[in-house]
């Protein structure tokens, strides 16, 4: 195809029609445009930007984009289990032997 205008009306019809059946093709994929509301979590917002990609895929594309969604947000998920949490408390007294001073109150 090449990029010059049609010579003659009836060409730049046709040109403008066929133009205008690949805009407006129904089953031609087209982004949902739900809004994505930012977690703060810039990992999990990287993952929720990615699913937009699946807005220019056919749906047998979208399994893809899914998946790798998915193992990302569980990645994420499992980072924060990895993540240490505060310190054990200590004992304040060795709790193996009782103090002698235990046995013989009287």
């Amino acid at each position: 195809m090449s990029d010059a205008v049609p010579e003659t009306p009836e060409a730049f019809e046709a040109a403008e029609a066929a133009e205008a059946a690949v805009e407006h093709d129904p089953a031609a994929p087209a982004p949902l445009n739900v809004p994505r509301t930012p977690t703060g979590n810039a990992e999990v917002d990287a993952q929720l930007d990615r699913l937009g990609d699946a807005d220019h895929l056919a749906t047998d594309g979208h399994v893809e984009v899914y998946e790798d969604v998915h193992r990302g947000l569980r990645d994420a998920l499992t980072a924060l289990d990895a993540r240490p949490g505060p310190p054990a408390p200590s004992p304040s007294y060795d709790q193996r032997a009782p103090s002698p001073s235990y046995g013989t109150r009287s």
